[in-house]
């Protein structure tokens, strides 16, 4: 029996593998220097909001039915912002969740408009939609054609659902897009 259930969790494994590829570690600059270049995505788990999950009441379009970012969160997306163009990414398509500490984060970052994404909405308290969600999201983010860099902002579901990182708050994945259904993990940025 243990080595059924062995032989199962390497033929799981190599099939998530083979869905999400990684590469060798790349260094910080590295992974900045990707995002400038075509054919990366920045895909970030929101700035620092307490708690998980979220109320019981929860009501989308509703901020004082959300947890929302606090003001550690709301420096932190600031500097998140200042950390892009720091490394010369002075502008991007940013595409938010539609949960305000989302928006925020997105807006925070200071590169212009945000354009709402229902894709990377969470999942938290519905994961019968987590596989359907995830693929959509995966084949959402091969389509978008576009020299601009990316930033994707998101929730921790969402993000270990398509990669398998379970980011920190304001937390980056790098990703690259590759021929076909290739997304390929090139590492995290970490921002706390």
């Amino acid at each position: 029996m243990r080595k059924r259930i062995t032989q199962l969790c390497i033929l799981l494994c190599t099939a998530w593998i083979s869905a999400v590829g990684y590469a060798s570690e790349l260094t910080e600059a590295q992974l900045w220097q990707a995002l400038s270049s075509t054919h990366h995505v920045a895909i970030m788990r929101h700035a620092i909001a307490p708690g998980i999950g979220d109320p019981s009441n929860f009501t989308l379009g509703e901020r004082d039915t959300q947890r929302n970012l606090s003001s550690a969160g709301v420096y932190q997306a600031k500097r998140i912002g200042d950390r892009f163009r720091e490394q010369g990414i002075t502008e991007a398509d940013v595409y938010s969740s539609e949960w305000f500490r989302c928006l925020d984060t997105a807006n925070l970052l200071a590169f212009g408009g945000v354009t709402p994404q229902p894709l990377l909405n969470s999942f938290f308290q519905d994961t019968s939609q987590k596989g359907e969600q995830t693929q959509e999201l995966r084949q959402w983010i091969i389509q978008q054609n576009t020299d601009t860099p990316r930033v994707l902002v998101t929730h921790q579901v969402n993000i270990t659902a398509l990669t398998g990182v379970y980011p920190s708050s304001g937390e980056i994945v790098v990703l690259r897009v590759g021929e076909g259904s290739d997304l390929t993990v090139l590492g995290t940025i970490k921002t706390q």
